[in-house]
């Protein structure tokens, strides 16, 4: 067998310098390999290697309690599922939204928070239908979740949520904060939380917002993290969405003696093949007795729906107008929304809008 010579700089190496080079060489990867494990993770990352839980709060949205809520989730860097009632849902479109764009994820409550099991079926669909519709109208997206109404549910039920599409969410850890339990016994009933587990809340208890710090710094330290909620299984796992943000295309116009209006363009939601779009029209500092939107997409995209508003197209089917279902006065500062679905085509770029009033 031939050997070949070992050379640096073109000279040769003898055999005991080779055995001293290859010794230093690995020192020195022994040094990487031991400076590698000692190196921090980058800071802020979170350690999410024992897995997920889910922090759910029932009931909402609530005037009083929850946007203080979705700030103290934001500031401890938590999201969260809310479990929503359709009237609560009605009353307050703009708290829905608010849940949305914190990044949290919305399930269906029922209609008004009804013992489910003795109504019958006609009754549950409606319960489920019109707080679908709710959600649907204030957020642009519909739920994939339900929850039953103190965790109580039967065949009829289930069958009922099947014919929406919606995976029944219960619970394996009960916070009791809906039965005055303190904030530090909320925090205690949250350290239990295992990978994969739900846990029982409230939109509704300043207990229960008073725990979020707390609740943030124990799952950290437990490496835990808080993700969504499996429409499959129903357990908790790594989102796989990202938080959506508003993006913004606005335009103001106003004719003599009128008040004006100003669009504003957000993506809602993103799937593979289409997107969700909300606009906002906001009226400026007087009242005006109605609007009409122009909606701009991109060729080859098309607009598949809409809700919230009366559409036409031009010739291309591009250029959608938007009028407002009925009477679309609006007070001054006061605002309403549409919605629509885009089939992208291969082409994602944001829809451009535009309002103007009569």
């Amino acid at each position: 067998m031939s050997r070949t010579a070992v050379t640096v700089a073109g000279r040769p190496v003898t055999r005991g310098a080779r055995r001293r080079l290859a010794a230093t060489l690995a020192g020195a990867v022994g040094l990487l390999g031991a400076l590698a494990v000692a190196l921090p993770s980058p800071a802020g990352a979170a350690d999410c290697s024992a897995g997920y839980v889910a922090l759910t709060y029932d009931d909402g949205p609530k005037p009083a309690t929850t946007t203080t809520l979705l700030n103290a989730l934001r500031s401890a860097g938590l999201r969260a599922t809310f479990f929503n009632q359709g009237n609560a849902v009605q009353a307050n479109p703009a708290l829905a939204r608010a849940q949305r764009d914190a990044g949290m994820w919305i399930g269906n409550h029922s209609w008004s928070h009804p013992h489910m099991t003795q109504l019958n079926q006609a009754q549950m669909t409606t319960e489920i239908s019109q707080t679908q519709q709710a959600i649907q109208n204030a957020t642009g997206t519909a739920p994939r979740l339900f929850r039953p109404p103190y965790g109580e549910t039967n065949n009829t039920l289930k069958t009922v949520q099947a014919q929406f599409g919606l995976t029944e969410v219960l619970w394996n850890v009960d916070s009791q904060d809906w039965n005055n339990a303190s904030t530090a016994q909320i925090v205690q009933a949250a350290s239990t939380l295992q990978n994969g587990g739900v846990i029982l809340m409230h939109d509704g208890y300043q207990t229960t917002i008073n725990a979020i710090p707390q609740i943030a710094a124990n799952l950290a330290s437990r490496n835990l993290c808080t993700g969504m909620i499996s429409p499959t299984t129903g357990r908790a796992v790594a989102p796989t969405d990202t938080p959506t943000t508003t993006t913004t295309t606005t335009t103001t116009s106003s004719q003599p003696g009128t008040g004006s209006c100003t669009a504003t363009y957000r993506e809602s939601q993103r799937w593979g093949d289409r997107f969700n779009g909300e606009v906002t029209i906001r009226a400026g500092s007087a009242p005006i007795s109605s609007w009409t939107a122009t909606v701009t997409v991109t060729s080859p995209q098309k607009v598949s729906a809409t809700w919230n508003g009366t559409p036409s197209w031009d010739s291309s089917g591009n250029v959608m107008t938007m009028k407002p279902n009925g009477n679309g006065s609006l007070a001054a500062g006061a605002s309403t929304t549409f919605g629509f679905t885009v089939m992208a085509n291969g082409q994602w770029r944001a829809p451009t809008v535009s309002c103007r009033t009569p």
